[in-house]
């Protein structure tokens, strides 16, 4: 059974890979704010994944809840960034 997760984890690897870099490239050269927003949402949400990845492989409880924690504050971004675009549109 390990042998199969630790071959999963060496083909997902380099996606994850490239896909990090493609995220951060949207990170510093997004256009908007908009864009930004929504490339570190989804930076954040593959690591929560990945690292949902290694807490199976490695057998370990405590990456759960940093993944827990990472996702929590990952949607507070989302409330505060809407926000501040809500405001703004307004005027205010």
């Amino acid at each position: 059974m390990e042998a199969e997760i630790m071959t999963f984890i060496m083909i997902i690897l380099p996606i994850y890979a490239v896909s990090f870099a493609l995220y951060l490239v949207r990170v510093f050269k997004g256009p908007t704010i908009s864009d930004t927003v929504l490339a570190i949402d989804a930076l954040s949400f593959e690591t929560i994944a990945f690292m949902a990845i290694f807490a199976i492989f490695f057998k370990s409880l405590l990456l759960i809840p940093v993944a827990i924690l990472l996702s929590v504050w990952t949607y507070a971004l989302d409330v505060f960034v809407a926000k501040y675009l809500e405001k703004k549109e307004m005027g205010d």
